[in-house]
């Protein structure tokens, strides 16, 4: 009786353990396939037909304002029409402040200039099926014309394109009010490729950042650098001024910068308006 209660006991938790292995084996059998589930975006035309948003733009020119007008022509796809302002310059130009007066000084800097594009384009988004709707991926190319106004850097009094700083004719730098009446307006292409992304899930609010080229094309170019420098004498002596000078005590000078027809530079464009 001894030996046959442990035997019993041996037996019984074998039959448990051998039960257990084999629902669990029938388990791991019978498991379901895993589903993937085809996710569809939502389509843009349902629920939305037009637009208007207000870009804010930065620059190798400077900085930028402009509005856009949407409308919507497939699921996923916009017509765009937009209009700027934004700063114009040559991409070499550099900047140097006096410390003590705060004075900003450009060197060789010919014109001022603002360009006013107006663009017509269309803007596709990419990854719809793959990307939720909070994040959408557009990209977007433009082509339009722009009249761009140039106004002089400094008061040229002899108009000899050259900013004389020393003897009797020391021709001052305008500020940002003068000069104006001088300007002349000039017109050309414009064009933008960008890729951006629209940040929300509720359509009908822009909230939106965008990379991109931005350029700009005059055919008859803009002379936004001094045309001319100073023909400088050789081998001058201790005390001797570098310059030349006729016999009328003019200046002698020879051809510097080009005029320019092609400003180009990357872009970043921050929008923000509604959908209806």
């Amino acid at each position: 009786m001894k030996i046959f209660k442990p035997l019993l006991l041996a037996l019984v938790l074998s039959s448990i353990l051998g039960s257990f292995q084999h629902i669990t084996a029938q388990t791991q059998i019978d498991e379901p396939e895993l589903t993937i589930e085809e996710r569809v975006s939502n389509p843009l035309n349902r629920n939305y037909h037009s637009g208007l948003t207000f870009d804010f733009v930065v620059n190798n020119f400077g900085f930028g304002i402009g509005g856009q007008y949407r409308r919507v022509l497939a699921p996923q796809m916009e017509g765009i029409f937009n209009m700027r302002i934004t700063g114009l310059r040559d991409a070499s130009e550099q900047t140097f402040t006096d410390v003590f007066f705060g004075q900003q000084i450009v060197p060789n800097k010919f014109q001022r200039g603002f360009a006013f594009p107006a663009m017509i384009g269309l803007r596709k988004r990419l990854f719809a099926d793959k990307v939720q709707d909070q994040y959408r991926f557009f990209v977007t190319a433009s082509v339009g014309g722009v009249a761009a106004f140039a106004f002089p850097y400094f008061n040229d009094r002899n108009n000899n394109g050259f900013r004389e700083q020393f003897n009797d004719n020391f021709e001052q730098v305008n500020d940002i009010f003068t000069g104006w009446s001088d300007g002349d307006w000039h017109f050309g292409g414009a064009g933008e490729l960008k890729i951006g992304l629209d940040v929300g899930r509720n359509f009908s609010r822009v909230t939106s950042i965008e990379f991109g080229y931005y350029m700009n094309y005059f055919p008859d170019g803009i002379q936004m650098m001094t045309p001319t420098q100073p023909d400088l004498l050789e081998n001058i002596g201790p005390g001797q001024s570098p310059f030349q000078f006729n016999e009328n005590g003019d200046l002698l000078l020879e051809p510097y910068f080009d005029e320019q027809k092609f400003f180009g530079s990357p872009q970043i464009t921050i929008t923000f308006g509604r959908l209806w």
